[in-house]
């Protein structure tokens, strides 16, 4: 344990307009930086690393472990995250924890007495949404698939009382209050942004337990396909003889 106490951590979260980025020292927070503004994580992700690590007096060689949020989220903005991650892994030879943007969210909700459901916008009017039950030495743990559906699909198979956490809250409230009214339990417009020093907390777990990876092993996780794939599917089709 008393490694662990030590391990230090720089977890990356780039999976939505937002952006975050931690140092941790095992479960204590270092330092973390939290951007909610509309430019590009590529413009961004690599100068909130230099300057957290400059703030903490941190150098990269000081890093055990390396966490990132693989989704689901935006698309672009996995494929650069986890770029930058895998990129540093290689250069410093470091162990890295892939965390679920789900129950990233759901961590914003600690010692909930009702199920968790992550409720994260993906566009196209859909969410990606998962339930967790809080425990109180693992966080949340889930008790389903994670899934991308409309809105109203989601929330009318939504059982009992029930806390919704993500950007997708804000989107879709009015139809929260319309479809589950008394029995939706919602936070704070400040406790629906992802936070990396959650995601540290995650990797920090998983790390104990064996579960990191290289960073060549570390894959984004969509749940749908791409508008590219899409596209191509579509192009297929129509070109199949009749």
């Amino acid at each position: 344990m008393g490694e662990i106490k030590k391990t230090r951590i720089l977890a990356v979260d780039s999976s939505s307009l937002t952006g975050s980025v931690a140092l941790c020292q095992g479960e204590s927070l270092v330092a973390e930086l939290l951007l909610n503004v509309r430019s590009t994580h590529s413009e961004k992700l690599l100068k909130q690393i230099d300057l957290l690590l400059g703030e903490a007096n941190w150098k990269l060689e000081d890093l055990d472990l390396l966490a990132v949020v693989t989704g689901p989220g935006s698309f672009t903005g996995l494929r650069i995250g986890i770029a930058t991650i895998k990129g540093l892994a290689q250069v410093l030879n470091k162990p890295v924890v892939s965390v679920s943007s789900l129950q990233a969210i759901a961590m914003n909700l600690p010692l909930s007495p009702v199920p968790i459901c992550a409720f994260i916008d993906a566009r196209k009017k859909e969410v990606y949404s998962q339930l967790f039950e809080w425990h109180p030495d693992s966080g949340p743990v889930a008790l389903g698939e994670a899934s991308v559906l409309p809105p109203e699909q989601l929330l009318k198979g939504l059982p009992g009382e029930v806390a919704l956490v993500g950007d997708g809250v804000s989107v879709y409230r009015s139809l929260i209050d319309e479809i589950l009214a008394a029995r939706a339990l919602v936070p704070i417009a400040t406790a629906h942004q992802l936070r990396a020093v959650h995601t540290s907390w995650l990797a920090l777990r998983a790390w104990s337990m064996g579960l990191a990876q290289n960073g060549a092993e570390i894959l984004p996780t969509y749940i749908r396909p791409s508008d590219a794939e899409l596209n191509l599917s579509i192009k297929q089709s129509t070109q199949r003889p009749g």
